[in-house]
Formats: C-alpha cells, structure tokens, sequence
C-alpha cells in the first residue's frame, strides 16, 4: 500500500479479495466452484436412499462427507492438507508436508470477453507451463501463509501483547518455509517477507512492534493483520482483519466486499481507473453503527495496492499502483504481473498521515552509492545486504540478529538516502480502519488468486 504524496515518498501498500464471490445469507462468502451442504451432492444421496434402502444410502451418505464443501482450484486453503497434520503452533515445514512440490492451487478464474481465448490457447497454456518454478515457489509460499494465519486467528485474543502476537506469526513463517534467518543470507532464500503488520483502529498500516512495546490487544479493538511469505523472493502479501465486538462486523464486510470485487475487477488489460472506481462503490455502499454513532465508511484514498515483482514488495521503481477510489490513471495491467490487491476502508477522513515511532524499514530502488562517515552505518549496511537485500525489515528483525545500538547507523543510512523509512498511517484518532488483501497472479491462460484460503 502506499501514500499517493509524492512528498513523503511513501510508496504503495497491499490489498485482497476474492475473484468470482457471491453472498450468502448469512453475509459470508462463496467462492465460485464451492458446493454447500444441501447442493446436488445431498439432493443425490438422496436420490440413493430410495432406490438402494436406507444401509445403501447410508454409505453414500458417509462417503460423500468430506466433498461437503469443495474450493475451485483444487486444494485452496488446504492447510496441512499433506500425510501429515499441522502442529499448533505451526512448526512443520509445508515441503515435508507436501513431499512431493505440488502445492495447492490457488483459485483460478478464467479470463472473459477480449481474453477468453487465453483460457483454450496451446501458446498461452505452453507459457504457463514454462513458469512452473515460479508457481511451485508462490504456490508454497501461500500455502506457508494459509496456515500461519489460520493459527493465529484462531489464537489471537484480547490480552495478548502485540510483541507475542507478531512474533507467533513471524515464527511460524519461519519454521513452514524452513528458514529461521539467523544464519547470514537464510532469509534471503525463504521465509519472512516483511514486518508484520499490527495496526489497531484509526492505525491503518506499516506498524509493528519495536522492542519493548508493551501494547496489549484489547476487546474493543480492530486490528489489521498484514504479514508476507516468500520463497526465493516469491512474495505472498495477504492481509485480513481482526475484531471481537459485533458492531464491527459492517466495517470488515465493507472492506472484504471491495477487496473481493478488486480481484474480480483486475485482469489483463484492466485499467487502473476502473478497477479503483469499482472498489469504492463497493465499499462506500456500506455504512456502520458503533456506539450508537452511524458512519458511513470511506475508501482510504491515498492508499493502494501494488505490483510484487521478484524480492520487491512494491515492483521497484517501475512498480504500479492500483488505487482504491475513482479517478486514477489509464494505465493496464499486463500478462505476467503480479498483484496486490489490497483496499482499507475507514470511519474517518478516508485519509492516511505519518503518526507515531517508525518500525519499518527497506533498502531503496537503486540506492545511491555515498560515503558512509558513520562506522555503524557501515556495518549495518552489510548486514542489511546479506540479510534481507531489498526486502523491508524491521527493528525487532535486527534485535534479533544481535545488533546493538543501531539506531545512529539507521537514521545516517536514511538519511543518505540508502534505506527508505516508512512511518505507521494513520486516518484521525478515534475513528476505525479495516483492510483485507490477497495476491493475484495475472497467468497467461488464468487468473490465480495465489492466497485464497477457505477464511477469506
């Protein structure tokens, strides 16, 4: 996600959703390709029961149980869907339990209209079968993703510090892709992509704990979960949020609803304009009572969704940006890219600021090359370039890796213009903030929404 200031810099964010979504009643989501109990499966052990007396159906009964609810995309938010069960906490690697590297499938959406062809093309179907290495590495890293936060959101509760939560999900992160990232150039092969985000109420993004935060979660709180996996700088950015209070429940719907018709929006050749302008009527339609007050609930205008490009959240410096709210730019997306799609909606302003202590960190695009005068910049930067290379980082992250007294050395590299600082956004104090975000893959012959899960 980012700020559109071009004074500040701040470059995009992240968001999600769900391609293909329908409501149900119950105002959760179906994804296309799902059967519900009660469906045709039913209506046909049925069928069985009467022709075959009640023993037959029976059986045909107890057989079908386990189709009761099927994903399009075989395997979507399959976590631990391998010979073995996940543990709790998560602590065995996804390759042990998918020995074999083939990972679920996230869900596939055929392209329509113009891109229809795509779906039956032998040349199109010959490029997607040359990105297999591609898809294995994503396909991993979202399935590490679905069963990290499938955990967590089961175990997040009030009372817990914000410190233990991010670093329940950074250490299963690590332990599912099999890298702890304490040897030098491990987390440069898999695991975490970037802080986690904790962003409570009117925080919308980029704040994560530093040590010694004593913030601690509480009922009445809304907290956006944000967190990336990667596997060989295959990035997986997916994000959902977290609230314990009913009255909430139209803020996260609202959000959920434009990220999802995000996803179904965006597609080869789809214009940035249109897929913003469709986010906001989604979202904008809703409107939510909290404490007795109604609100109508405001697209974050000045954050965005991005391009993910190899080790680059933000798709470098030629990265785009996929806005939130109508008006933006003409410009396509494009066979082969990689998105985030990612929306956040508000009770406030509908607009983001710098607010509050900086955690988040990265090396800049192309980073000037400039005499260091300050030794533990020095150092700092070699181990910022073994260590995560481009990937953002957090203070917490160096903590670990045992660096001391640093902080002269961070502010002196950005300050020289090598690492770009990015401050916690926030919209005005008192009001709500909810995000949600997937990423998408813009294959040759489909669409994959990479980190669909069964959750959202």
């Amino acid at each position: 996600m980012s700020t559109v200031s071009a004074e500040q810099g701040i470059e995009d964010l992240k968001l999600n959703g769900g391609e293909g979504v329908a409501p149900k009643a119950d105002g959760a989501t179906a994804t296309n390709g799902e059967v519900e109990a009660g469906d045709s499966d039913d209506d046909e052990a049925d069928d069985g029961e009467q022709q075959n007396g009640t023993e037959g159906a029976a059986k045909k009964k107890k057989k079908r149980k386990p189709r009761k609810k099927k994903k399009a995309g075989a395997g979507v938010g399959g976590s631990g869907g391998g010979a073995k069960a996940q543990t709790g906490p998560p602590r065995i690697p996804v390759a042990q339990l998918f020995p074999d590297g083939s990972y679920p499938v996230g869900e596939e959406v055929e392209y329509k209209n113009d891109n229809a062809f795509r779906t039956t093309s032998e040349e199109k179907r010959h490029l997607d079968r040359m990105n297999q290495d591609f898809l294995t590495e994503y396909r991993q890293a979202a399935e590490v993703h679905r069963e990290v936060r499938k955990y967590a959101k089961a175990a997040i509760k009030p009372g817990m510090t914000l410190t233990e939560i991010a670093e329940m999900i950074e250490d299963g992160t690590r332990h599912l892709t099999g890298h702890m990232g304490l040897e030098e150039g491990d987390n440069i092969l898999g695991g975490v992509a970037f802080p986690t985000g904790l962003n409570l109420n009117h925080c919308a993004a980029h704040y994560s704990p530093n040590a010694g935060n004593k913030v601690v979660l509480k009922q009445e709180d809304v907290m956006k979960v944000d967190f990336g996996v990667h596997i060989n700088g295959r990035i997986v950015d997916s994000a959902f949020t977290v609230a314990f209070e009913p009255q909430y429940d139209n803020l996260l719907a609202s959000v959920k609803d434009a990220t999802n018709t995000g996803i179904r929006a965006a597609g080869i050749d789809a214009r940035m304009s249109e897929i913003g302008e469709a986010i906001q009527e989604a979202m904008e339609s809703y409107e939510c009572t909290i404490n007795g007050t109604t609100y109508p609930i405001k697209a974050i205008r000045n954050l965005n969704g991005h391009t993910i490009t190899q080790y680059s959240i933000h798709g470098g410096s030629a990265g785009k940006s996929v806005p939130i709210v109508k008006g933006g730019s003409n410009e396509k997306m494009e066979e082969g890219e990689t998105y985030a799609i990612e929306t956040f909606g508000s009770t406030g302003k509908g607009i983001v600021r710098d607010d509050m202590e900086t955690s988040h960190y990265a090396k800049t695009a192309d980073a000037p090359k400039v005499a260091l005068r300050v030794a533990s910049a020095k150092s700092l930067l070699r181990s910022i370039d073994k260590n995560f290379g481009t990937l953002p980082f957090c203070r917490r992250y160096l903590d670990r890796l045992g660096h001391e007294k640093y902080l002269l050395g961070l502010n002196n590299l950005v300050q020289s213009g090598i690492l770009q600082d990015y401050p916690p956004l926030c919209d005005i104090k008192g009001s709500y903030t909810a995000q949600y975000e997937h990423t998408i893959l813009l294959r040759p012959n489909v669409k994959e929404v990479i980190s669909r899960g069964d959750d959202y």
